[in-house]
């Protein structure tokens, strides 16, 4: 029989999503501000300081209000409590609609300071979205700032600090697969240093956009209750000043959502080079390139006792995979709005948490897993030490260099015989060579273990 699932109670053993689950205390730090409880919060904050900046201008009707009591308006945000929440959505039960909800809880918030009409202020003139299309950028630019960024900082220093400790350990390259002119272990994981500070500059250029401007854009309850004022300036200077943000100077009731879908495809670029970077450490260590650090008591396989399994670039792969598949959608689908608008947008914004939250799995992951490696320089030297054919680039090169006739094609023939290259090989080939000694010296010199290029 199944438990009585009905009346199970939300907990980490009973989500559905394995964010909310199994993995709940790696994306805890998320929960303030991807949650229901931290849009609701956004909101509040975003109709009392957009309640000031009325009072500020101000709109007449305003022009003798208390400003002694912004410091206790701001406490609502502030302060606000998980019993806050949960009594907005309580009002939303009756109102069945989320930001009205917010609206009256503040109302009630302060109805203990007797302000009588200063109330019909709270949510002036705006639109759901006004609240929303704002809420939601600066949420995203705090949990970028305060979560994201800086996990995604550690991962980038701990790959550099190993390409730092590695970067003199020569090793063999592969291309398509086979062995290839030699490289260093440090400078192919610079690699992916360059290329994830690269889109991270890129990241750090795209504006966190707002829509504010009223049902349709275009400020229309502001401008009839009050022409005198130039609304335009207002919005500008409360979403871009007050709030840090970049308002849109041209939009219909939403936020058009463009540089929110750049946002999410160079997400997608950078989840992408990690995917690429874990799959190439999961196949140097099996490649026996790297070991792992073991812990006494945990287990790689149920059924094979031996087995040291790279789990935490796979587990980093796979996670990564579900944010990509998700950065996609939202990038191609929140920039499409059927007219003025439809409601398409609304469900997927709420849905932003789950790739971060797996991206931010997806970094601990590899994190954890750089932390296991352990370099096994005896088989990167045997690997080497096997492949003696890969320095024929060389020694054709400075034949070329030395104006030796058909130097490509000597080397051809010799290492495409279907024999076995070796180091003795490729000294009876130089010996045989019509070239000075001196020249001859310079060919002995090289190996797989010296033919690695220049040292950066």
């Amino acid at each position: 029989m199944f438990p009585k699932v009905n009346k199970m109670e939300l907990q980490a053993l009973t989500a559905i999503s394995p964010i909310d689950g199994r993995y709940r205390n790696q994306v805890a730090s998320l929960a303030p501000y991807l949650s229901e409880f931290g849009l609701i919060h956004y909101r509040v904050k975003i109709e009392i300081e957009y309640f000031i900046a009325l009072c500020e201008k101000p709109v007449p009707q305003l022009k003798d209000f208390d400003k002694s009591i912004y410091p206790a308006l701001r406490a609502i945000y502030l302060e606000f409590s998980l019993e806050d929440a949960q009594r907005i959505k309580d009002i939303e039960k009756v109102t069945n609609h989320d930001v009205k909800a917010v609206e009256y809880f503040i109302k009630e918030k302060l109805k203990k300071y007797d302000l009588g009409n200063y109330l019909e202020f709270i949510h002036f003139g705006l639109t759901s979205q006004d609240i929303n299309n704002t809420s939601i950028p600066l949420l995203l630019k705090d949990v970028l700032n305060n979560c994201i960024y800086p996990e995604l900082s550690a991962s980038i220093k701990q790959i550099e600090a190993l390409a730092k400790s590695w970067e003199t350990i020569p090793m063999l390259a592969k291309t398509h697969g086979q062995p290839a002119s030699p490289t260093r272990l440090g400078k192919e994981f610079m690699v992916f240093v360059e290329r994830l500070i690269n889109q991270i500059n890129l990241l750090h250029q795209i504006p966190y956009s707002a829509k504010f401007g009223g049902a349709t854009g275009n400020f229309n309850a502001h401008n009839v209750a009050y022409p005198e004022i130039n609304w335009i300036e207002f919005g500008n200077d409360f979403v871009n000043t007050t709030l840090g943000l970049s308002r849109n100077q041209y939009t219909t009731q939403i936020e058009h959502y463009d540089n929110l879908a750049a946002l999410f495809d160079t997400l997608k670029r950078i989840s992408t080079i990690l995917i690429d970077f874990d799959r190439d450490v999961w196949q140097y260590v099996s490649m026996n390139y790297f070991k792992q650090k073991v812990k006494k008591d945990e287990v790689g396989s149920s059924a094979m006792p031996h087995k040291v399994n790279p789990i935490d670039f796979e587990n980093s792969e796979g996670n990564l995979g579900v944010a990509i598949a998700l950065f996609e959608h939202f990038s191609t689908k929140l920039p499409i709005s059927r007219l003025q608008r439809d409601l398409t947008d609304s469900t997927v914004l709420r849905n932003i948490g789950v790739p971060l939250g797996h991206f931010l799995i997806a970094l601990k992951s590899l994190q954890k897993g750089l932390s296991k490696l352990e370099l096994n320089v005896d088989a990167i030297n045997a690997d080497l030490e096997d492949n003696w054919a890969v320095i024929a680039e060389a020694i054709q090169t400075i034949l070329r260099r030395e104006n030796y006739p058909n130097p490509y094609e000597a080397l051809k023939d010799l290492t495409r015989n279907g024999g076995k290259i070796t180091k003795d090989t490729l000294q009876g080939f130089i010996n045989g060579l019509t070239v000075s000694e001196e020249i001859k010296v310079e060919l002995r010199k090289l190996s797989p273990h010296n033919y690695t290029g220049i040292q950066f």
